[in-house]
């Protein structure tokens, strides 16, 4: 199924519209819920829609190319697998560096509150959620998500279909309820994306990382209708091995994201008095 098609190792890809395509759409979309931060245009939800719709369909419609090539194709050789292994690599670097600035504009206004806010941290006026309750609950989600997503990655190496399916579905079904207490805190909390830098950090931040959640699901379906499509096997999965890597990130920044912004930010004041 690897045969090489040219006298080298490596693959040329052929001209495609999808990069772009799937840019101008990310684009649009940006620039739409950009503008309705400012400005409330409620019939403008339609163009929204719809340019979500054609962003997905034209995302679906590049994988679609991509599994031609490496499963039919056959042009997915060691070396491509090797430079796909390490560019995605240098994806999650470039994602740590992304979260790595929310994490310093936190530390930053948290460590050395400004006047505006009162002097303390929390900010005068707000009431931080409690790390208890829904986000302990989420952490043990995630890690549990984390550990079941890797008990796939081991049933695949061994050739056990049913615990593939299983531990992955298991998965799935994780990250969606993850994701729905994620929302139900988000309408339940007394503040705002606008209620001073705490509000802003605090959405900027876990609204991030529910984004990365969501990628990181649909990455997840579409390597478990891959599988039962007969596309992985226990040598060649290396799609497989990139969703696990990237879930594992998600795991990795919630955990972080608990321990910094939900119990140590939301209790600094009290932690300083205490001590």
């Amino acid at each position: 199924m690897l045969l090489k098609t040219n006298n080298t190792p490596f693959h040329l890809v052929k001209p495609s519209p999808w990069p772009f395509v799937v840019s101008l759409f990310v684009f649009n979309t940006f620039i739409y819920i950009t503008i309705q931060m400012h400005y409330l245009y409620p019939k403008a939800s339609s163009i929204f829609l719809l340019s979500l719709f054609f962003f997905i369909w034209s995302l679906f419609s590049w994988w679609y190319d991509v599994i031609i090539e490496s499963t039919f194709g056959g042009h997915f050789t060691s070396k491509v697998r090797f430079g796909i292994t390490l560019g995605f690599i240098l994806f999650i670097a470039s994602e740590v560096m992304f979260f790595f600035s929310f994490f310093w504009a936190f530390f930053h206004s948290s460590l050395s509150p400004v006047f505006n806010i009162g002097g303390i941290w929390p900010p005068a006026g707000i009431d931080t959620i409690s790390p208890w309750g829904v986000p302990l609950l989420n952490t043990l989600i995630l890690l549990t998500s984390g550990a079941t997503v890797t008990k796939a990655h081991h049933a695949l190496l061994k050739n056990q279909s049913k615990t593939v399916v299983l531990n992955l579905d298991l998965t799935l079904l994780l990250a969606i309820f993850f994701t729905r207490l994620q929302l139900l805190e988000y309408t339940e909390s007394s503040f705002t994306i606008s209620d001073s830098v705490y509000g802003s950090l605090f959405f900027l931040m876990t609204g991030f990382h529910g984004l990365h959640v969501i990628i990181g699901t649909i990455f997840l379906f579409i390597c478990l209708i891959r599988f039962d499509a007969g596309h992985f096997t226990r040598y060649y999965h290396i799609g497989f091995e990139a969703a696990i890597w990237y879930w594992h990130f998600v795991d990795v920044v919630w955990i972080l994201l608990f321990i910094c912004l939900y119990w140590w930010g939301g209790n600094l004041t009290i932690l300083i008095f205490k001590f």
